[in-house]
């Protein structure tokens, strides 16, 4: 996961901690999810139009 070390993830999860509290976090990490999710859709997305433009050029 980019290159992170365990005690590089551990202490980035305990700050996430301290600064949304522990009821926040899970609600991040899903939201976080979701933008994932939909930003690679839209990157696909982006990428069929391009074929479609290309095709008919």
């Amino acid at each position: 996961m980019a290159g992170l070390k365990p005690q590089e993830l551990l202490i980035i999860l305990v700050i996430l901690l301290v600064l949304f509290g522990g009821s926040k976090v899970p609600q991040l990490a899903r939201n976080i999810g979701r933008a994932q999710k939909e930003f690679k859709s839209g990157l696909e997305e982006g990428a069929s139009d391009d074929d479609e433009d290309g095709d008919s050029a």
